[in-house]
């Protein structure tokens, strides 16, 4: 029963996360006039397939991808009403519209998130511990923290999340106090050691925040927000070597962490679909070539100088950035499958 909730939730998380990117491009496709050949939701032998106007729907049997062919995106075409003779702010659209639409996905989700909580967590003090650090090196009740070592909390998770990042147990902290902003210089958290290494505690509590309309969609939002900045500072993280590049995870280390959290509950696995879509549609925007980002650039540099690149440029270019995804996918499904038989 538990593999079978744990392919049944994998199958949900994955299937939302690539249909609705998907549906992004296809959708924005048809409103600017591109003719569509087929959309394809999962890869391999087709199980359903049906036509519509100009279009061949399908569902196909391995639930692991999707497409949307459009006529001339890959191939000449005479077709008036191909991608390639398309205007440019029209292809521009087409291509940005799969990880706009992953990103509105993750903010909905989260919208359910928020409404499933007794209350919104604020970043105000309320109360703090017997003998607390932080309130002896400065802090007060009534602070809003507004950031912590200069960056910007949105959320309460943020302040959790920077303050994990500090090495030696203090950070600056930025709040908001009667009405003014105030910077505490070194901040002093107590730690503790424990099998994973140091860890901070938080030796103070929050304000809660009344659940209205406005607030949780505002809630939200700034959720949306730190999700996104979070894959960012990890990409960063990665490449100046803070964090090891082992660390990354690929679709069976997803599903591991999906049959955990089925474990628990439906909310949990909601939270992964949120973090993989908004991940997504953050991933698929870095100017890398074979992603989206990577179309982008080229449609922005052929707005600048007025003409494309040459198409044999176009498609070392594109191979090149497919065959360094490929590698990199093989790693890290290596790196899951070493970590499963390890445990």
């Amino acid at each position: 029963m538990s593999l079978f909730i744990t392919i049944l939730a994998s199958i949900l998380v994955f299937g939302s996360v690539i249909f609705i990117h998907e549906l992004g491009h296809f959708v924005t496709a048809k409103l600017c006039g591109i003719k569509v050949n087929e959309f394809s939701l999962g890869m391999g032998p087709a199980l359903l397939r049906f036509e519509k106007g100009d279009t061949t729907y399908a569902l196909r049997l391995l639930p692991i991808g999707g497409f949307v062919s459009m006529e001339g995106e890959d191939e000449e075409s005479d077709d008036e009403h191909s991608f390639s003779k398309a205007k440019v702010w029209k292809r521009f659209l087409v291509v940005a519209a799969g990880a706009v639409m992953n990103m509105i996905l993750g903010f909905l989700v989260l919208v359910i998130l928020v409404c499933r909580q007794s209350a919104i967590t604020s970043r105000t003090v309320s109360v703090f511990s017997e003998n607390a650090s932080t309130q002896a090196s400065g802090l007060q009740v009534g602070d809003e923290i507004l950031a912590v070592n200069g960056r910007r909390c949105f959320i309460a998770d943020d302040v959790i999340y920077e303050l994990v990042r500090t090495q030696n147990g203090t950070a600056d902290l930025t709040v908001l106090r009667d009405g003014k902003k105030v910077l505490l210089e070194d901040v002093v958290f107590t730690t503790q050691e424990t099998e994973e290494g140091t860890s901070l505690i938080i030796d103070f509590k929050v304000l809660p925040i009344e659940k209205t309309f406005f607030n949780v969609v505002k809630e939200a939002g700034l959720w949306t927000c730190s999700l996104s900045r979070m894959i960012f500072l990890s990409l960063i993280d990665l490449v100046t070597g803070r964090v090891a590049i082992n660390n990354l995870s690929g679709p069976v280390g997803i599903v591991t962490v999906i049959s955990e959290a089925a474990s628990i509950g439906w909310e949990p696995i909601l939270l992964i679909l949120a973090v993989i879509t908004i991940n997504l549609g953050i991933f698929n925007l870095i100017p890398f070539p074979a992603l989206d980002g990577g179309k982008l650039f080229l449609l922005l540099v052929e707005g600048i100088r007025r003409k494309a690149l040459p198409e044999k440029y176009e498609i070392v270019i594109n191979l090149a950035g497919f065959a360094a995804l490929m590698l990199l996918m093989l790693f890290v499904t290596y790196n899951d499958i070493a970590r499963l038989i390890v445990g």
